[in-house]
């Protein structure tokens, strides 16, 4: 990146950290004859932040906590208006995140406690042929004290209540490791309003001290959360021994007991639906606040609830024998049913703000975030039902002696081959729509070489390159479909599941035999396709734990995935922005405090978003110092469209008038980078007309190889980006004094985050800064 072997790291750590070349360590300390105009470049480098060791491989496992994650930042923009509907958004996605949660410790539940100690453990077939579940199977004599089914149900909540406790702690890890670092004193935040959820004015909410530095929901999201997971398996567990209880002939003392519980159940979801409801994100300020009490007393109140029902269940009742399924076959019904209400609420609120402030090139008109938030859901319905299926098949063997899943699960499965069916068929549309893109590119790659010699196959290859970009601007209309697809199929599998457990047999009886038949055909393939697909899932994640390649091709998915801080769910993967904006902004402002000079800031493809990011978070009088130079910039492109609240044109505009100078550089065949758009005259001042790709159409003296096309890489191959970068140098305000020398301080604190580009390792690079005679150096 630094176009030199030598280099050498001037501040940072192991996770981020910002490289000079060792010829420039002491540049500012040095006469200004020895550099004389030439930029001084920095590199930082985060890449151990998204695909460092191989523990990220496991955060795929968490893919539904992100995407519904995602959800929240893809409001549409209100710019300072309808702020209770702006809050209400965003409760309604928390409420979403929560169900989230629920959802697949209740899928835990599902296996560990119904599946393998109710179901296989009470079945002496079952037991025999899984000799690890032998000493939890009554005994011949009955007298085995594991064999009750109470005392096998408490052992088994032991699984879920793990996973709980794993979940807990990966999220208090990562925040103390990456999200943790507050931005530099004095901010101001020029782009304030009245609270992160209450709608942002013309400057980016981006610039606010607190944006950075969500601790305090955080940690409430996560004490909500895990209290939430221990009340399921306190549920799983004490609602079982409470329905035996009931029972005409039961004890008298545990029958007392029964509806005590059950009412701590119901008083323990009311608050923790309460602290979820209560507060959102506080940007406006740098929140250090904790509440300590409610983020301590609430997951422990929890397990104690758990403990005290793990001990009730354990209580002996000889009578009472293990048969069919637990009752919590309707818990995943009300789930369902739950998650499709919030997004269809969601859609309602989401289509009152986008009409508040319509944004023409906003996703899905503003309904993208209902949208991802319904594929959040379908994934945690996949992951939950995939895992139950596969081991139910598992245990049971053949031939077939468990009651198996819920209901709702294979019926879930059911649906899986019509949605991939429907995926077929957007694929072949998009093929034909490529085809004929391509035809219309070759005809205008042609016009552009009119000099040159025909070459056919050259052609198509450039045809086929812009025509495979273009793709990236039809996800919405993917994503709208295979949304609306998943809701319909949501709500006729409730259907089908209802109607099954009102008629006795088979979910088609009574119906043709046709019917009958396709309908147990789809049901087989959708729990195949299921399990197959989460194996799969698995696999990757497991491959990429051993091999780096792949873990750089997940990194690259949690660029976008993880970028954001976490506000609607705690156990999402951490936000390595809460880090990198930080470390950018710390950079910047004690460079240009310490030096007065100049710096040019550099960003390719999310290194881009990084730089705006960072820039937005400066102080104005250090905001004007800075000049932009994007490249490969999906600022617009995907930002902008995707999450336009927050980098929709007006955000992008103001951005534009703060800093000193913008240009972005992007190419027809980027299938990411694209225009930033602005709205009026600024608009050709920032982009640079398409860069011409490939170099050469044929072989020329300069090329006299065939050029490759780029694509989005090798940004810096291109001379247009020497050049612009020269021009922005040139560009930047002669009355700012070039940088002075640096007194006093650690050596380290006289360079500045120059560049930012998403390479094979995820650095940043770009220039510059030279202490010059004629104080136009820059940095």
């Amino acid at each position: 990146m630094l176009d030199d072997p030598r280099t050498v790291r001037v501040t940072g750590d192991d996770t981020a950290a910002v490289f000079r070349r060792i010829d420039d360590v002491d540049a500012e300390e040095r006469p200004a004859a020895e550099h004389g105009e030439a930029p001084v470049p920095e590199a930082y480098v985060w890449c151990n932040l998204t695909s460092g060791n191989g523990s990220r491989a496991l955060w795929l496992l968490l893919l539904p906590f992100m995407v519904v994650n995602l959800a929240h930042w893809m409001r549409p923009t209100s710019e300072g208006r309808r702020p209770r509907t702006v809050r209400l958004y965003g409760l309604l996605v928390r409420l979403a995140g929560l169900s989230l949660t629920v959802l697949l410790v209740a899928a835990a539940c599902e296996v560990a406690l119904d599946l393998a100690a109710w179901q296989c453990a009470g079945t002496p077939a079952c037991a025999e042929r899984h000799t690890w579940l032998g000493f939890l199977s009554p005994s011949g004599s009955g007298d085995g004290w594991w064999s009750e089914p109470g005392r096998r149900l408490a052992l088994a909540a032991l699984v879920p209540s793990a996973l709980t406790g794993l979940l807990w702690y990966l999220s208090h890890r990562t925040w103390s490791a990456y999200e943790s670092q507050p931005p530099p004193p004095g901010s101001d935040g020029e782009g304030t309003g009245t609270d992160g959820e209450g709608g942002e004015t013309y400057h980016s909410a981006l610039g606010r001290p607190g944006f950075w530095y969500g601790r305090r929901l955080v940690a409430r999201l996560r004490a909500a959360h895990t209290a939430a997971a221990f009340l399921t398996v306190a549920a799983a567990v004490g609602t079982a021994a409470a329905r035996e209880d009931r029972r005409p002939g039961g004890p008298a003392l545990l029958d007392a007991l029964a509806p005590l519980f059950t009412l701590a159940y119901v008083a323990g979801a009311l608050v923790v639906v309460w602290v979820v409801c209560r507060r959102g994100r506080t940007e406006n300020r740098l929140d250090h606040e904790l509440d300590r009490a409610l983020v301590r007393r609430l997951p422990v109140g929890s397990l104690v609830l758990l403990a005290l029902s793990l001990v009730y269940a354990c209580s002996s009742r000889p009578e009472w024998r293990s048969a069919g399924r637990l009752p919590g076959d309707r818990v995943f019904g009300a789930l369902t049913l739950t998650q499709c209400l919030l997004v269809v609420a969601l859609a309602v609120v989401a289509h009152v703000l986008h009409r508040t402030r319509p944004h023409p090139r906003a996703a899905l008109r503003g309904l993208a975030g209902p949208a991802v938030a319904m594929l959040a859901c379908a994934l945690g319905g996949v992951m939950s039902g995939g895992v139950a299926q596969r081991v139910s098949d598992w245990l049971d063997g053949t031939p077939r002696t468990l009651p198996g899943p819920p209901v709702l699960l294979t019926w879930q499965a059911s649906v899986i081959p019509p949605l991939l069916l429907l995926l077929l068929v957007v694929v072949a549309l998009l093929a034909r729509r490529t085809l004929r893109v391509r035809r219309a590119e070759a005809a205008e790659v042609e016009r552009e070489h009119p000099a040159e010699p025909a070459d056919a196959a050259r052609t198509r290859r450039i045809a086929t390159a812009r025509a495979m970009a273009g793709l990236t601007d039809l996800a919405p209309r993917v994503l709208g479909i295979v949304a609306v697809a998943t809701l319909l199929l949501g709500a006729a599998s409730l259907l089908g599941a209802e109607l099954t457990e009102e008629v006795p047999g088979d979910a088609a009886e009574g119906a043709p035999a046709a019917l009958q038949g396709a309908a147990d055909t789809t049901q087989a393939c959708g729990s195949w396709l299921i399990g197959v697909g989460f194996l799969l899932f698995v696999t990757w994640g497991r491959r990429a734990y051993k091999d780096p390649s792949a873990r750089r091709t997940i990194g690259i998915l949690w660029d976008v995935g993880t970028f954001w801080p976490r506000a609607a769910h705690p156990f999402a993967p951490p936000c390595y922005a809460e880090r990198a904006v930080p470390d950018l902004t710390w950079r910047m402002a004690t460079w240009t405090r310490a030096t007065g000079g100049r710096l040019v800031l550099s960003g390719h493809s999310q290194g881009s978003v990084l730089a705006a990011a960072a820039a937005w978070q400066l102080e104005p009088s250090a905001r004007r110092r800075v000049a932009l130079l994007t490249y490969g910039s999906p600022l617009e492109r995907l930002y902008g469209r995707w999450f336009p609240a927050h980098f929709g044109p007006a955000a992008l505009s103001a951005l534009h008038r703060e800093v000193d100078c913008w240009r972005n550089l992007y190419r027809l065949t980027d299938p990411i980078g694209g225009p930033i758009r602005l709205p009026g005259d600024c608009g050709p001042e920032v982009d640079r007309a398409p860069l011409k790709d490939p170099l050469a159409y044929g072989r020329t003296a300069l090329h006299p190889l065939p050029a490759p096309i780029l694509g989005h890489s090798d940004y810096q191959a291109d001379p247009a980006f020497a050049e612009e970068r020269r021009l922005l140098l040139a560009r930047l305000r002669p009355e700012v004094p070039g940088p002075r020398p640096i007194e006093e301080g650690p050596r380290p604190v006289g360079k500045t985050p120059s560049a930012l580009r998403r390479g094979p390792v995820e650095e940043g690079d770009d220039p510059p800064q030279a202490p010059g005679s004629s104080g136009r150096s820059s940095g």
